[in-house]
């Protein structure tokens, strides 16, 4: 008699069919013949499994086999459904083939695809006012190039690369395991298809030389600090002509002495004296365009007091709006005084009261205490 498929996948008849994959999956990975060379057991195990999950992730031969078991796919079976020992097992193999092997049937790229250059990582610092306005910058990057002398095939001036014998230009290698084929990379000409008689003398038959590249890198207006900009196909030159890969400019926004960013945002706190606090009056503060603006100060603005300056912050990527600019003054306590300038102090202190919250504040405390 033959197994339950059910108990053969290990999950329940109600179980979902992302249940069955799971299990499926799990339990060919386990058996598979790659991972048990020469154990006939374990290849048994994997083509039931197989055939199991065939059945049960149909949704109409699940329902035949939950109606009538393993006769339904017998030739006379009252399912009417031919299956047995003759399934496809391409159409099995498929979803496990792609985790084990990374793509459908097992196969790589191969060929030229596998010898992309390397992507490269430039780390670049501009200034919030580069920032601010946009800007471009001249980065030196250290690279590879395409050889001039065979222009990038590897071979000699004069020559050609030959077709592999081994793959016959395939770049891949097909092997039997068990009852499937498995493909590989051919391991003569590492996939490329083509083998090299006689290397060029300037590359090493690497088709491209180590060569630094002077580039160019707009940088627009708004960009923030961590902005990742792509430069596509300025990386690494492919080996023997493939083809290159890319340089990615990492941006970093120097810290400023005056302004402080926060997303579009600019901070700024502007040191004004007390008697311009006390009196109030017109101070004049920068901005990230090189210009001055005016803010009128309050008589008896106090500390941290903060103007908002609209559409003078930083501009928004890809857009025409800006962000403000929050001035916030800060009020400084005069140092170092002569001794006339503390007995006009005190006069002033005797004059009248000046500081209401700050009366009114140990008012409380007195209230408080008993006081």
């Amino acid at each position: 008699m033959s197994q339950d498929y059910y108990e053969l996948l290990g999950v329940s008849r109600t179980a979902s069919a992302d249940d069955i994959k799971k299990a499926f999956r799990k339990l060919a990975m386990q058996h598979h013949p790659d991972r048990n060379p020469g154990d006939k057991d374990a290849e048994k195990k994997f083509k039931d499994v197989n055939h199991a999950y065939d059945i049960l992730k149909d949704p109409e031969k699940r329902a035949a086999y939950d109606r009538y078991g393993p006769a339904a796919f017998e030739g006379g079976g009252p399912g009417g459904f031919q299956g047995g020992p003759g399934f496809d097992f391409g159409s099995v193999f498929g979803d496990i083939f792609e985790e084990m092997f990374g793509g459908a049937g097992g196969r790589g790229r191969g060929g030229r695809g596998d010898m992309r250059g390397q992507d490269l990582r430039f780390n670049l610092e501009i200034t919030l006012e580069q920032a601010y306005g946009g800007t471009e910058a001249t980065i030196r990057v250290p690279s590879s190039v395409s050889c001039e002398a065979c222009k990038g095939s590897g071979a000699e001036p004069g020559s050609k690369p030959q077709t592999c014998p081994t793959c016959h230009g395939r770049g891949r290698l097909r092997a039997q395991q068990g009852f499937f084929t498995v493909e590989r990379t051919c391991h003569t000409c590492h996939g490329v298809g083509q083998i090299i008689d006689k290397p060029c003398r300037a590359c090493a038959g690497q088709g491209r030389v180590r060569r630094d590249k002077t580039l160019k890198v707009n940088i627009p207006p708004g960009v923030e600090d961590g902005t990742r900009i792509r430069l596509s196909g300025e990386g690494e030159a492919g080996a023997r002509g493939g083809p290159p890969g890319d340089l990615y400019v990492f941006l970093s926004v120097r810290r400023h002495q005056l302004f402080e960013r926060e997303g579009a945002d600019v901070h700024c706190r502007v040191p004004i004296s007390m008697v311009q606090a006390t009196l109030g009056g017109n101070i004049e503060v920068p901005t990230l365009d090189g210009k001055m603006a005016r803010i009128n100060v309050p008589a008896g603005a106090q500390n941290g007091h903060q103007f908002r300056l609209r559409g003078k912050g930083m501009p928004i990527v890809r857009s025409t709006q800006h962000g403000d600019m929050y001035i916030e003054i800060n009020v400084e306590t005069p140092t170092n005084l002569t001794a006339k300038q503390k007995e006009l102090l005190k006069e002033f202190e005797k004059a009248g009261k000046t500081s209401p919250e700050s009366d009114g504040f140990f008012s409380k405390v007195k209230e408080m205490f008993g006081g």
